[in-house]
């Protein structure tokens, strides 16, 4: 029965992303139905850390952060655990070789938000990759199917790309992040008094790494490109959309991008993608 709960397992982090993240299980969509249940995997393990550090504030957070590290490395190190999210984390990290090198600044830069830290361009730098670079890094193992060759090629596009995703969601949440959290991520500016010049700054170092990402993702192996290009795409819009918003309504509401829009730039993508092939 082993095939069983491993397969349970796998259902359980996909659960967890469709539930958490409707815009991100949208592009995981279209990435070839045999890795779909890796990419879940990964998110699984993502968002266990960041309900640890963002969400149970009334607990000893980071004896539960050690807890999840500990019985992370364990699970892989086993092959098993009886956590379901982690075990479907261990069955992709040891399928695809995902190891302590992407694991654990991973988890450092969850340790970094427990601390009241006032961002340098040096620790910002290293938390953005801990947070998101390696999380890209982590799902391109999975895309190049152990072709080392092709990693080593795409590290640095998947990168700029995990760089670009997470300062959209910083630029978005800074509400939720300044007045519930008392974080402030960005190096040298006032979230809680953001003016236009500090925002546009900000988004034009984001429209920087997404130019570093994009010939990346269209050197992409077919199994995920499509749905690479899509979350590509909802980023890009969801930036586009904090630009023209006034750094006031930043301040006040997390930007959204409807479904209708979503839709549009699902078929955007598809459309693209057929009259390239044909």
């Amino acid at each position: 029965m082993k095939e069983l709960f491993n397969y349970i397992s796998y259902k359980n982090s996909e659960i967890l992303t469709k539930n958490y993240s409707t815009s991100f299980s949208l592009g995981i969509l279209f990435i070839e139905k045999s890795i779909r249940k890796h990419i879940y995997a990964i998110y699984g393990l993502v968002r266990l850390a960041d309900e640890i550090v963002d969400t149970f504030t009334d607990i000893n957070q980071k004896e539960w952060l050690d807890k999840l590290k500990e019985d992370t490395y364990k699970a892989i190190q086993n092959g098993f655990s009886t956590n379901m999210i982690l075990n479907s984390f261990q069955l992709t990290a040891r399928k695809y070789n995902i190891n302590k090198e992407l694991i654990e600044p991973f988890f450092e830069s969850m340790y970094m938000d427990l601390q009241k830290i006032e961002y340098n361009e040096k620790n910002y730098n290293k938390y953005i990759y801990g947070s998101a670079e390696v999380v890209g890094l982590m799902c391109l193992k999975i895309f190049v199917n152990g072709d080392d060759i092709l990693y080593q090629n795409l590290k640095s596009y998947a990168q700029a790309l995990g760089s670009a995703f997470q300062k959209v969601n910083f630029l978005r949440d800074i509400k939720n992040d300044v007045e519930i959290l008392n974080r402030s991520y960005f190096p040298n500016i006032d979230l809680q008094n953001l003016t236009e010049e500090d925002k546009i700054k900000i988004v034009n170092e984001i429209e920087s790494d997404f130019d570093k990402a994009l010939p990346g993702i269209r050197m992409l192996p077919d199994n995920s490109r499509i749905g690479v290009t899509i979350a590509y795409e909802y980023y890009k819009t969801l930036l586009n959309k904090i630009k023209k918003s006034p750094s006031k309504n930043i301040l006040k509401m997390r930007i959204r991008i409807n479904n209708f829009l979503k839709i549009l730039i699902l078929l955007k993508v598809l459309i693209k993608q057929k009259l390239q092939l044909n």
